[in-house]
C-alpha cells in the first residue's frame, strides 16, 4: 500500500526539500505545498521513472566519481590547450563505441560522462543498445577512444551495476 502511494519515497522527499529551499520559507503552507508535490509529481511521472539497478560495489562508485571529476579537470585543460593552439592540426571524428552495458541507466551514466568529459560528446544510441555513437574534438587514433572509454568508464560500470 505504501509503496503504491509512494512509489519513490526518495525522489519524495528530495522534492519536499528542494521545494523548501527554493520559497526559502519554512511555513506550514509551503511545508504542505511541497509535501503533495513530493507525493503527486512521482505518482504522475511513475512510468517514466527508470528502476535503479541495484549498486553491487559502493566503494568502487565512489572510485568512479573520483575519476570522472579528475578527468573533468584534465579534459578542461587539454581542450583549452587546443582551443588556443592552432585549429588546423585538429582532427574531430564520430567513433562508434560497441556497448556491452545493457540496463538502462548503466548506459545513461555512461553517455552522461562522455558529455561531461570536455572534448567528448555522446551523440546517439543505437536502437539496439549496443553502440554509443560519440564526437570527439581531436581524436588522432579512434580504436585508442574507443579503448580509452570502455576502460576508464564502461568497466567500473559494469562491476559497480552488474
Amino acid at each position: 500500500m505504501i509503496r503504491r502511494l509512494l512509489p519513490h519515497s526518495l525522489l519524495s522527499a528530495c522534492l519536499l526539500l528542494t521545494w523548501l529551499l527554493l520559497v526559502n520559507d519554512f511555513s506550514l503552507g509551503h511545508w504542505l505545498l511541497g509535501g503533495l508535490l513530493g507525493l503527486l509529481l512521482p505518482w504522475l511521472c511513475r512510468d517514466l521513472l527508470l528502476t535503479a539497478p541495484r549498486i553491487r560495489r559502493p566503494l568502487r562508485l565512489l572510485r568512479f566519481i573520483g575519476l570522472v571529476l579528475y578527468d573533468i579537470v584534465v579534459a578542461n585543460l587539454q581542450v583549452a590547450r587546443l582551443v588556443v593552439g592552432p585549429t588546423r592540426t585538429l582532427r574531430p571524428a564520430f567513433v562508434e563505441i560497441p556497448l556491452e552495458l545493457t540496463d538502462d541507466l548503466p548506459i545513461t551514466i555512461l553517455a552522461s560522462v562522455i558529455t561531461l568529459t570536455p572534448g567528448t560528446v555522446s551523440a546517439d544510441l543505437a536502437a539496439d543498445r549496443r553502440t554509443l555513437l560519440v564526437h570527439g574534438l581531436d581524436v588522432p587514433d579512434p580504436a585508442g577512444l574507443v579503448a580509452d572509454i570502455k576502460a576508464r568508464y564502461e568497466a567500473p560500470l559494469k562491476e559497480i551495476f552488474q
